[in-house]
């Protein structure tokens, strides 16, 4: 994956449904105050920061460290693994899951600090070189 330099604010005027704009001006809002980092977009991703990494089979590539995409039908937070984060996901309200990314179909239905927390915690795992299953080098 590869930042598009896109512009993240021209792309988040375009989402749609009005509650997926709202919800993702809301994120750029969480993830910059979490990470420190501006956005950035990666194709239809906005991502804070940037990392590469490699997996034990030899595949590699660049992702961003925290990032999320406001999809039609819900908010994609991307994670390390949501399994990480039972605990907190179980406090979270409303939302779905996957291997590695919570979906979230409308923010104002969840727990912001649980949400805060949740994406504070893989920021600072990535950051510290804390993944089992790839190893990640932080670009930027």
């Amino acid at each position: 994956m590869k930042k598009t330099g896109g512009d993240v604010d021209e792309f988040i005027a375009a989402v749609t449904p009005a509650k997926r704009q709202r919800d993702a001006a809301s994120m750029v809002e969480l993830m910059r105050e979490v990470t420190g980092r501006e956005p950035e977009m990666w194709g239809t991703i906005v991502g804070f920061g940037a990392c590469h990494y490699t997996y034990p089979t030899g595949t590699e590539g660049d992702s961003p460290i925290a990032g999320f995409a406001p999809r039609r039908q819900a908010t994609t937070v991307y994670l390390l693994s949501t399994a990480a984060h039972a605990d907190r996901l179980a406090k979270l309200g409303p939302h779905e899951t996957g291997v590695g990314c919570l979906y979230i179909k409308d923010l104002e239905t969840v727990d912001a600090a649980v949400l805060r927390d949740i994406v504070a915690e893989d920021y600072r795992r990535v950051m510290a070189g804390e993944v089992e299953y790839a190893t990640l080098t932080v670009l930027d």
